[in-house]
């Protein structure tokens, strides 16, 4: 061990996307800072989920585009080569090689140290590295956690007995399996669901509630309907009472006696903050009930010099939004280094994330895909808000023309006193791309009588704000 402990303005505990963000704006801000990652830095967003996922995705959407226009469809003669798309997918992956995010790191003038970091008193970090050497760090102003999160694996009778893939498995697959048993219906256990049948396997979802049951109703139809078109079989509302091993792979009973063989068993069941291990306990925390303010500062009998962002917060799990709070607590920590921020934070500041309470962006990457921002209508009126909800089916000639027999549906969620939008849920093929103007609507608090002179291009997807904008009385 390290008798003295090298000392840094800032430590970064954890090397995904959100801490890298969080290093890079204290030093972009004058401060100097390390990294500490005992995996591979850039983090499971860059090598087992988020871009991983979306390569394993994107050849199956390409073929069935193609597919769904007359003229190209004549000239689609096969289906995916599922080696040439795990090839591809090793690439978007960088081979499992974060030589270019440490050079990245590197010339961001963070200093990376490899190793497992836990908290070892008052802005003391202890670092175990690989060959079990310990190294002691010590913070002048901050300590920031971004250790992401874990899979929270249900305690079904015999799942721990038997091989199964969590996410990290499947989106580094070496092979795609003869079949594939999906056990929960959420956004990642979907896609790659989707993945995996049009790279050539017999998929199965099964679902506790209904597929995609954080979304409404009818965008999570269109993308079960999809998937039973295409040949996957979506049990929805079945529980699984145990799991066992069965010929070849993997048999789950069902709570209504059925029974799902296959070959491989994803499970995705959802995540839980990575807090276990970092010593929050000594310093009276509770991991499991971590609290953050929007500058991503911990509640707790520290002295205000521990931060939390991306998962480990506890927030929304997504990657872009875990960014933006990186970025947050960045500059707020900078900031408060330079005596320019005390323990109030203005809202919509770049010290704040305030966008994670009312103005969260998702996109679920099936084919149709589902993108949504803002509340719901439950949510809004929760919050103490009167809210208008509008639909309309995405039947406008830019549709069409994009896809044949094109399916869509969307919904703006509008404050009924201020006439502002406050949410927005599009469902269709390639209607991520209608997101972000949603999302500056929805931030920008953009009346809906200006909304109204945002004229949108003849022919495209884009039109159906106009049909929405009608239907709600405009």
């Amino acid at each position: 061990m390290t008798r003295t402990p090298q000392t840094y303005d800032v430590v970064v505990i954890g090397g995904g996307p959100v801490g890298e963000n969080a290093a890079g704006r204290v030093v972009r801000g004058g401060l100097r800072a390390a990294l500490v990652e005992a995996q591979l830095v850039g983090g499971e967003c860059s090598y087992w989920a988020c871009v991983p996922s979306k390569a394993l995705l994107r050849p199956g959407a390409a073929v069935a585009a193609a597919r769904g226009v007359g003229g190209a469809a004549e000239a689609v003669t096969g289906a995916p080569d599922a080696a040439a798309a795990l090839r591809r997918r090793d690439g978007f992956a960088a081979h499992w090689d974060d030589s270019g995010q440490a050079e990245w790191l590197a010339g961001a003038g963070v200093e990376l140290v490899r190793g497992r970091g836990r908290l070892a008193g008052p802005r003391q970090v202890e670092v175990t590295t690989g060959d079990g050497a310990v190294r002691r760090l010590a913070a002048r102003h901050a300590v920031v956690l971004a250790t992401g999160s874990r899979p929270a694996v249900p305690p079904v009778p015999g799942l721990a007995d038997a091989p199964f893939w969590g996410t990290r498995e499947a989106t580094a697959a070496r092979e795609v399996p003869g079949s594939l048993a999906v056990l929960g219906g959420g956004v990642s256990g979907t896609e790659l669901a989707q993945a995996f049948a049009r790279l050539g396997s017999r998929v199965t979802v099964v679902a506790r509630s209904r597929l995609l049951g954080a979304f409404p109703r009818p965008a999570a139809r269109l993308v079960a309907d999809a998937l039973e078109t295409e040949g996957v079989t979506v049990l929805e509302g079945r529980g699984t009472e145990r799991v066992r091993r069965g010929g070849d792979g993997i048999e789950l009973v069902l709570d209504d006696g059925g029974t799902v063989s296959a070959q491989r068993l994803l499970v995705s069941t959802g995540r839980r903050p990575a807090l276990d291990g970092l010593g929050l306990e000594e310093l009276g925390l509770d991991p499991a009930a971590l609290r953050v303010d929007d500058s991503g500062r911990v509640a707790g009998p520290q002295e205000q010099w521990l931060y939390a962002a991306g998962d480990a917060a506890g927030g929304p799990l997504l990657t872009h939004q875990g960014k933006y709070e990186a970025r947050a607590v960045g500059d707020a920590v900078v900031a408060r280094a330079a005596g320019r921020l005390g323990d109030s934070v203005p809202a919509w500041s770049r010290y704040a994330s305030t966008a994670d309470a009312c103005a969260v962006p998702q996109v679920v990457f099936t084919d149709p895909a589902v993108a949504s921002v803002g509340r719901s209508a439950e949510q809004a009126r929760a919050d103490g808000l009167e809210v208008d909800v509008v639909e309309h089916d995405i039947d406008v000639a830019g549709a069409s023309l994009h896809r044949d027999g094109y399916r869509g549906w969307a919904r703006l969620v509008v404050g009924r006193r201020r006439r502002t939008l406050v949410g927005a849920v599009f469902a269709g093929p390639d209607v991520t791309e209608l997101l972000h103007a949603a999302t500056v609507a929805v931030v920008g608090e953009v009346p809906l009588e200006r909304l109204w002179h945002a004229v949108p291009v003849f022919p495209t997807i884009s039109e159906v704000w106009l049909r929405l904008l009608e239907e709600y009385g405009l």
